[in-house]
């Protein structure tokens, strides 16, 4: 098939374009390198089923001829910071939705009625029902970002039934593994590699949340795409447990050899729109077939020793 894999040099992305290029697939990456990096390319620049265009997707034009014989979109580009949406309201809304608008408009255009959605746990907000199943009703939005995703959601499921889309619409827990580039153990590894005698912690370590890694993730939706056939098909994706953020500092700094002090700053979350505990049901795509390789721990650790050979990343994130 051909895919066009949008945020093709991000974390997931870049993982993702890999494994599809490894299956025979002809791809083609859009993405800015406003947080994506060259480097997780290097190996897709020099097949020759690739093809990387460079550009913004929040422009409305100089992409949308890369669409032109495409049978799928993978949709992953998208601000994923969390933590600061407050501090610049307008990046979720831009980056997140109307980004994600100009990609089905793309679509619609070229005749291209797939798409594979990269959403997020975070639309389920504080969730009233844990482990929370794609059914959950949606609370009030805690957080830009969850708002932009679930905005992004109506968005291709009104697409799909004006201009007789299909989507797969994947909401994620928080993804480990290898090209990780922000997240609490990029943050830890970071700041413990600074100061590995004290290490500052937001909230009181007590949240609890899911992870999964990257390939486990990769593995669900490309199981998904090839066996949910409904119009619009939602689904779950993480582990069936969770962990304190207590558990996953002793993990870290159990493989850097080291033991800080936790000065923590106090209160059950960690920034505004952090939910204290994130689990999700994964019933729906484990029916297809589909089980996680690796545990929390695992994926954890896969990081921090990804981190500990790659700490160029951590410049390049600066």
């Amino acid at each position: 098939m051909r895919f066009i894999v949008t945020g093709c040099a991000g974390f997931i992305g870049s993982n993702l374009v890999d494994r599809l290029l490894m299956a025979g697939h002809e791809v083609v990456g859009i993405d800015n390198f406003s947080t994506g990096q060259r480097r997780f390319l290097t190996d897709a620049v020099s097949h020759r089923s690739f093809t990387l265009v460079e550009a913004d997707l929040l422009d409305e034009v100089g992409y949308e001829d890369a669409f032109e014989g495409a049978q799928a979109v993978f949709h992953l580009a998208a601000n994923a910071d969390v933590r600061f949406g407050t501090v610049h309201p307008r990046r979720d809304l831009e980056q997140n939705t109307i980004v994600t608008f100009n990609v089905l408009e793309a679509m619609r255009k070229h005749h291209v009625r797939q798409i594979l959605f990269s959403s997020t746990g975070s639309v389920y907000g504080e969730a009233p029902i844990i482990p929370t199943p794609e059914q959950c009703p949606f609370p009030i939005q805690t957080s830009l970002y969850g708002a932009s995703k679930v905005a992004g959601e109506g968005l291709i499921t009104a697409y799909c039934e004006g201009f007789g889309f299909r989507a797969w619409i994947f909401r994620f827990v928080s993804i480990l593994g290898e090209r990780y580039t922000h997240g609490h153990v990029f943050d830890f590894y970071r700041k413990l590699k600074e100061n590995p005698a004290r290490l500052e912690v937001l909230g009181n370590g007590k949240q609890r949340k899911s992870y999964l890694y990257v390939q486990d993730c990769i593995d669900a939706m490309l199981t998904a795409f090839a066996k949910a056939d409904g119009n619009v098909n939602v689904f779950n994706l993480g582990v069936n447990d969770y962990c304190e953020v207590n558990a996953s500092i002793g993990w870290i700094s159990e493989a850097l050899g080291v033991r800080p002090r936790l000065d923590y700053s106090g209160g059950d979350r960690g920034w505004i729109g952090d939910n204290p505990f994130i689990f999700l049901d994964t019933e729906s795509i484990q029916s297809l077939g589909w089980r996680p390789k690796y545990s929390i721990r695992d994926g954890v650790l896969k990081t921090v020793e990804y981190l500990s050979t790659n700490e160029w990343v951590f410049e390049e994130r600066v």
